[in-house]
């Protein structure tokens, strides 16, 4: 892991952060061998006040549960869109040092590049740690897309200013799709394929689901 910067508590400072990280986001593959893929998810408790930080990883390609953790610490950082990094990868850096086998992919209950400063939480953990990372958000920060099949496994770009940010993937046929995109060290097309191979019978991909019993439970 790299070496984690000072958490700001304040937006001014958090974006700051995020405009000087930004440009150290890989988005191409950058990918060894994948054995193990690790949902993230994150809950609170104590009325918002401590921050509940989950990690599951699957082996891969059977998608059985191989390791887990979870880590509280107290919130420091308020409800923001757009900054929710801050508010949640404190906790969820402490989970990832708890777990014996590191993941080969990190697939986050959050938006990657999708993200008006293209930085959303995806890429500040996968900038961290350095570990490949895709967004896996259940709804869309910004952007457009043209109307999509209702046919599991089709997509179309999520665009922003004339820029490919995502892909809004259907995961199940009739069921509302998700917003997949880049994190750190994967491409777009990579991204998809790995959320499609990572989803099963449900609209959230097995990582997901884990870790939100998890981060819930």
């Amino acid at each position: 892991m790299r070496t984690v910067h000072a958490w700001p508590t304040d937006v001014t400072a958090a974006r700051e952060t995020q405009e000087a990280l930004r440009h150290q986001v890989i988005r191409e593959d950058d990918l060894g061998p994948v054995h193990h893929i690790a949902g993230i998810d994150v809950g609170f408790e104590d009325s918002g006040k401590t921050t509940r930080a989950a990690v599951a990883v699957l082996e891969f390609p059977s998608l059985v549960l191989h390791d887990q953790a979870v880590s509280r610490c107290p919130t420091r950082f308020p409800y923001v869109p757009g900054y929710l990094s801050f508010r949640e990868l404190p906790a969820v850096l402490q989970a990832l040092e708890r777990v014996a086998s590191k993941p080969d992919i990190l697939l986050c209950d959050g938006q990657g590049i999708a993200h008006p400063r293209r930085f959303g939480l995806a890429c500040h953990l996968g900038v961290l740690t350095n570990i490949p990372s895709i967004g896996v958000a259940k709804s869309r920060l910004i952007g457009t897309h043209a109307e999509l099949s209702t046919e599991k496994g089709e997509w179309v770009p999520l665009m922003d200013k004339g820029e490919i940010i995502g892909a809004v993937l259907r995961t199940r046929k009739n069921v509302s799709p998700l917003y997949v995109s880049i994190g750190h060290r994967i491409s777009l097309a990579t991204a998809v394929d790995f959320v499609l191979r990572c989803t099963t019978r449900y609209r959230l991909p097995e990582t997901t689901r884990w870790a939100h019993r998890l981060a819930s439970g």
